[in-house]
């Protein structure tokens, strides 16, 4: 089919960690543009930086991987992640400050984001010019205030049309992620769709059956949604307390003194060692300083020691990634042991599938929790739900993965793409849609 004669439209996951975009495929069907390198999904961040100058489309900026990069390599200027957060606030028309005597604002940060997105997609041979697009969207963007949360779809949209997108529609989430089970079946079912991600964990029960397939609307086809601001980032804070920052003093107590007891070390920084966002704060000059201080709050030297290398070497993120790494090694069952050798020779610790439960116990609860919530808010009974469909990133820990299963013994599991699983299913939705 010639560029010409294809159609053309676009589907868009913009998420709150990463985001992902689906065109029609050469001889039909849809495809995942490869966004960076071989990847076909990219981090939702903007990076700007201080020095450079504008061009056609603004600041200076990184996207994806390579604004992720910029931040932990210390380049001078601002990194902006969860951009999705700040939809049906007051923010979203504000002007923010990104260095270098630059303001720009939030709906801007947003559009430029999508036009990348969209820039990418027409540069990877994507028929143009994508002005038609669904984009994905959580069934609340803000619960329980539905002005609110009209007005955060309004600001979406807006941006995308800011950017090219001349027809704009959208699409829930959990029934895009569910789209892929629907092809499946013969019969109706009930849904139970798990997306845990990065930053939060979504429970929605929906309808699907081959009748209810080619409907555009699907609002009805939603009957509760619930969730948690707990999922991946969190579980890797956790295990990073549990197993490599003992290494670095955490939880351990200073010297004997006469007449007390040692005290615990004060966990302040390694709780900012172990917060994505903040360990760049424990390397400003200040902070370093006072570390430095706290030496004879130690009572084995070889722990702070190894914490002032971290601080002075500017290796936090580093250790962050070998948590998530370490996590994402035993999250099928096992051990493993996390190198520590850039800190010092010789240096490991082992994690084994059990500490890290331990570690993530209270977390899973929560979450657990929330898609028992979800099932009692469409006032269903455990038994009554069909499938299970697991999506987004942290459903790869085995152990998340069975606790939660655990209510639904009658359910089918179901397996979709845990990245790019909503994606997939905005880009069948959009086909379907603009091929009427």
């Amino acid at each position: 089919m010639s560029h010409a004669s294809a159609p053309s439209f676009c589907a868009i996951d913009f998420g709150t960690s990463n985001s992902a975009i689906a065109v029609p495929a050469e001889g039909g069907g849809m495809r995942l543009v490869a966004l960076e390198g071989e990847h076909t999904t990219m981090p939702t961040a903007v990076f700007y930086f201080v020095e450079g100058r504008h061009d056609a489309d603004g600041p200076p900026r990184a996207f994806g991987r390579a604004a992720v990069a910029a931040y932990v390599e210390g380049a001078d200027g601002r990194l902006m992640r969860s951009m999705k957060s700040i939809l049906g606030s007051g923010l979203i028309e504000q002007t923010t400050d990104v260095g270098g005597g630059r303001g720009v604002k939030y709906s801007d940060i947003l559009a430029g984001y999508l036009k990348r997105l969209r820039n990418t997609a027409l540069a990877s041979g994507a028929p143009g010019p994508l002005n038609k697009l669904v984009l994905g969207r959580p069934v609340f963007f803000v619960d329980g205030e539905p002005a609110r949360d009209a007005a955060a779809q309004a600001s979406l949209e807006a941006a995308a049309h800011k950017v090219g997108f001349d027809e704009v529609h959208f699409q829930f989430e959990p029934i895009a992620a569910a789209f892929d089970f629907e092809h499946q079946i013969d019969r109706e079912q009930i849904v139970l769709v798990a997306d845990i991600g990065g930053g939060t964990s979504d429970f929605s029960v929906v309808r699907v059956g081959p009748e209810r397939m080619n409907r555009l609307d699907r609002r009805d086809d939603i009957l509760a949604n619930h969730g948690v601001h707990i999922a991946g980032t969190d579980f890797d804070r956790h295990i990073e307390l549990a197993s490599i920052l003992r290494e670095f003093g955490y939880r351990s107590f200073g010297p004997e003194r006469a007449g007390s007891p040692p005290r615990e070390v004060p966990s302040g920084v390694y709780f900012d060692l172990a917060t994505w966002h903040l360990i760049n704060t424990v390397y400003s000059p200040q902070r370093v300083a006072e570390l430095r201080q706290m030496r004879s709050f130690y009572g084995n030297l070889k722990h702070h020691q190894r914490l002032m290398t971290v601080v002075e070497d500017h290796l936090g993120h580093e250790l962050a990634g070998r948590a998530e790494g370490a996590k994402i090694a035993v999250s099928g069952g096992g051990d493993t042991v996390i190198d520590l050798g850039l800190v010092e020779s010789g240096l490991e610790v082992a994690l084994s599938e059990t500490v890290a439960v331990q570690a993530l116990e209270a977390d899973i609860g929560r979450i657990v929790q929330a898609g028992r919530e979800a099932v009692a808010q469409a006032g269903l009974r455990p038994d009554q739900i069909n499938a299970l469909y697991f999506t987004g990133g942290s459903t790869g820990l085995r152990f998340l993965a069975e606790k939660i299963a655990a209510d639904y013994p009658q359910a089918q599991h179901v397996r979709g793409d845990r990245f790019a699983s909503v994606a997939t299913g905005l880009g069948l939705h959009a086909a379907r849609l603009f091929s009427q």
